[in-house]
């Protein structure tokens, strides 16, 4: 059965840190894999040196080879095999037009999954229609494309002890196609399907509000936020408002990174034996996790480049005046971001201050 499924033509579009390293370990496993990507030094490295990937542990070091596109290329695909399975790993703020770019070369059955930051499956969808639409959410798999061609993990692998990917359809019980998809991934890491894509998206989504735009502003790593009592607060308020939103949108929350979401948002709203337990897990794995680890939207404020902030802390900003919740410390981390962005701040601990 898996040999079969590792024939299926598997394009990655957005070959960023998150798709290099999710299509290099499908190759490696031998699925048919094509890197896309919008970076030229990228996409040429890999053409020249293979595509490098290194982790926390030895073992997990391997020169991948595999065929890599640059973007202006993909008309090629219309000389091949259709794709089976295409992959959107863009930033969101992309995904409109990497799913256009991709969608003419599908086979008949052919599908697209988001594996991405934020809630992007209705925009696939509106191009290409619900029935060819899943999602996958990634879970603590935390990666770094740190120079043309490489990529590391810094994070241990889930295995047995933490599920990285959950993969569903739109609105209705996991298939036989999701099930498929959950199978070629955990030549990844460990997978799994989920009837609840929109509920474990946000739960996601809860985490990322949390950690992303905060290390952006602050300019601190990973550890150094989740180490820092007084940042470390601010996140927790952050996680509770996001919570109190999803629940207000009557969506099924599950625990993420070992926080339940209700003791989440009571922790953030000052809950003592709440807040100790949510502290005590995040310290906990700080000392875990690679002291250079740096969520996405702080690697887009380092290297000068747009963030998603607005499908981050904006979505669940937005979200919340929807459904009539409170969600100013998420307001005010994305204006502060956008400020960073424009040059008119510069990360510091002390743009929290006040918050």
């Amino acid at each position: 059965m898996m040999n079969g499924l590792l024939k299926k033509r598997i394009a990655i579009v957005g070959a960023g840190a998150v798709g290099s390293y999710v299509g290099g370990r499908m190759a490696l496993a031998g699925a048919n894999v094509t890197l896309i990507d919008a970076w030229p030094a990228h996409v040429d490295a890999i053409r020249a040196n293979g595509l490098q990937l290194s982790g926390m542990s030895t073992a997990e070091s391997h020169t991948v080879r595999l065929p890599a596109l640059h973007i202006g290329e993909v008309q090629q695909i219309a000389r091949q095999a259709p794709v089976d399975i295409a992959v959107i790993c863009t930033i969101s703020y992309d995904t409109e037009w990497a799913t256009q770019l991709i969608r003419q070369y599908l086979s008949d059955d052919g599908v697209i999954v988001s594996l991405q930051n934020s809630i992007n499956e209705d925009r696939i969808a509106a191009i290409v229609g619900a029935d060819r639409v899943l999602g996958c959410i990634a879970s603590l798999i935390a990666v770094e494309l740190y120079k043309p061609g490489c990529v590391k993990r810094l994070v241990p692998q889930g295995g047995e002890r933490h599920t990285v990917f959950h993969v569903g359809e739109l609105d209705r019980p996991a298939t036989g196609r999701a099930r498929d998809i959950a199978g070629i991934l955990a030549t990844v890491d460990s997978s799994t399907v989920t009837d609840n894509l929109r509920g474990e998206r946000w739960s996601k989504l809860v985490v990322n509000s949390m950690r992303n735009g905060l290390s952006a502003v602050t300019g601190l790593t990973g550890n150094e936020r989740d180490l820092d009592d007084t940042v470390r607060w601010l996140g927790l308020r952050l996680g509770s408002q996001a919570v109190r939103v999803g629940q207000a949108l009557g969506l099924e929350l599950v625990a993420e990174q070992g926080m339940q979401p209700e003791t989440l948002a009571r922790a953030g709203e000052g809950d003592v034996a709440a807040r100790r337990e949510i502290e005590s897990g995040l310290i906990a794995f700080a000392k875990k996790r690679s002291n250079e680890q740096r969520p996405s939207t702080a690697h887009d404020i380092l290297r000068g480049r747009r963030t998603e902030i607005d499908y981050i802390n904006g979505y669940v900003a937005e979200k919340a005046v929807v459904v009539g919740v409170e969600a100013n410390l998420h307001t005010a981390i994305t204006a502060m971001v956008k400020k960073i962005e424009r040059g008119e701040q510069v990360p510091s601990r002390a743009l929290i201050e006040g918050l």
